[in-house]
């Protein structure tokens, strides 16, 4: 090796060494300022809610600004992407629920702008969001079974609201139809907040509806809850079957959220994430703040939530190809 070729490996190795120091004294001194969480659901959503108890523990427990964007659009699909895109400097996280990670994957027909187990790293689960099938007050049933009768005797005439094609209340939809063969007909809204809305304003006879957004529709009754999507009873209504109780054997709808960071995002500021975010979801007053939300707490590892997110994939593959349902 020349001696002028043997000053540029050096030269570059110095410039490599230094750059390298630049990006860990970058990294040691995160956060320099706010930190943008993308939440690619409406703001009001179950979801949303979740997530803003959530930060509101985090920002006090590790003294990080979080700033939180709703980029709504394709059932999530728009603010998933943005976020699987984004700079992996620690200044963007994503708030993504299983119905974006497991389930739009299954029956989109389009590409996905990300890859659910490849563009991004769990930070920790957050919550899960309990789910019932209920309908307007002027709708005159009480029960999965008096639901299904009148939907034979008007096949296809009753309308459901969504949050739009691909949406958790939309595919929570399609597998109740295809357990029980029955039809209703979508009124896809821009976001779940704006269909329960109009669940209870009568402008749509039937949702699957996440607790927290019934929950003010409740006490004047203009939302009347008929089945449960989970496994087992919710424990603030313990006198509504679940719908699988109600003759639709095997029927179990469960939607969650987590905290993710592109995947290439430096691990120390991953790690120092997951620690905080492992002390917050300890904190008895956020599952106390969750619940009086109609929400559950969802204290997950990372490895926990990749866990269940292989196991929602596999399950809603099988769902999508019995049920046929694609986007």
């Amino acid at each position: 090796m020349s001696r002028f070729t043997r000053r540029l490996v050096l030269a570059g190795a110095a410039a490599c060494a230094a750059g390298s120091g630049r990006a860990s004294a970058q990294t040691a001194e995160w956060p320099q300022r706010a930190v943008t969480v993308i939440m690619p659901l409406q703001a009001g959503s179950a979801s949303d809610v979740a997530l803003r108890l959530f930060l509101d523990h985090l920002a006090e427990e590790d003294a990080v600004r979080f700033t939180v964007e709703n980029v709504t659009g394709a059932a999530g699909m728009i603010g998933a992407s943005r976020a699987g895109a984004a700079a992996p400097d620690g200044y963007t996280l994503a708030a993504l629920n299983n119905s974006i990670l497991t389930i739009l994957p299954n029956v989109q027909t389009r590409k996905l702008g990300f890859e659910p187990f490849g563009s991004f790293a769990p930070i920790a689960g957050i919550a899960t969001i309990p789910t019932f099938l209920a309908v307007h007050k002027d709708v005159p049933v009480k029960t999965v079974p008096e639901f299904l009768a009148y939907l034979k005797s008007r096949d296809g005439q009753v309308n459901y609201g969504s949050g739009g094609g691909g949406s958790p209340q939309h595919l929570a939809t399609e597998m109740f139809m295809a357990m029980t063969g029955s039809r209703m007909t979508q009124v896809a809204y821009r976001g779940a907040t704006a269909a329960a809305t109009d669940l209870a304003g009568g402008h749509v006879q039937a949702m699957f509806v996440a607790y927290s957004l019934a929950l003010p529709f409740l006490p004047s009754g203009s939302i009347r809850l008929i089945g449960f999507g989970g496994s087992e009873r919710h424990e603030a209504h313990p006198d509504v079957p679940t719908v699988a109780e109600q003759g639709v054997p095997g029927f179990e709808y469960a939607s969650w959220i987590a905290l993710y960071a592109p995947s290439s995002t430096p691990a120390p500021i991953v790690q120092r994430l997951r620690a905080s975010a492992a002390r917050v979801l300890a904190r008895p007053a956020l599952k106390e703040r969750l619940s009086a939300a109609g929400l559950a707490l969802w204290s997950q590892s990372p490895e926990q939530v990749e866990a269940a997110m292989r196991e929602d994939d596999q399950r809603w593959k099988g769902v999508v190809a019995k049920a046929n349902i694609t986007i």
